[in-house]
């Protein structure tokens, strides 16, 4: 097994980890807060959007099982990248898309899965691709919430390209 790490922000961070927690390969997910200022943050913080934070999901994946690249091609399915601060009706800058990238292999990894996504979008791809710095869990209600709540409010969903 060859663990690697990648962090993504896609929106409301429930629908990205329920989704990527179902995936061959994923080992392990965690929702948090990446690529603010505000240490330590909280979600009644994030959620108003001052910390500078986007709802994100730490992905452990076995790498013998998925690629990093395949990771990413399904990040673009899952959810908009082409509406700024937004997914459905969650808006702000908390829900923006990023690709935080570990070092300057999934920097560009990243970088072409963005060329590759934009065959499929119709309008320009706003993810950011972002050196990861720190990731802040999320409070514990928070982690695998919709296999906790079965009803509870998903915006996310794969599309078939």
């Amino acid at each position: 097994m060859i663990l690697k790490t990648a962090v993504l922000a896609g929106g409301c961070f429930w629908g990205v980890e329920y989704l990527f927690s179902k995936l061959n390969g994923v080992v392990k997910t965690r929702v948090g807060y990446c690529g603010g200022k505000t240490e330590n943050p909280k979600y009644e913080e994030v959620k108003k959007g001052m910390t500078g934070h986007a709802e994100s999901v730490l992905i452990e994946f076995d790498e013998e099982k998925i690629k990093y690249s395949e990771i990413l091609d399904y990040f673009f399915k899952i959810h908009d990248p082409t509406t700024p601060n937004r997914q459905i009706n969650d808006i702000g800058s908390q829900y923006r898309s990023v690709i935080f990238y570990m070092d300057e292999e999934q920097k560009s990894e990243a970088l072409s899965a963005v060329k590759r996504a934009e065959v499929h979008w119709k309008k320009k791809i706003v993810t950011e691709v972002v050196k990861f710095e720190k990731f802040w869990d999320a409070e514990e209600y928070h982690q695998k919430y919709l296999i906790k709540n079965p009803g509870g409010y998903i915006c996310h969903y794969e599309r078939k390209f």
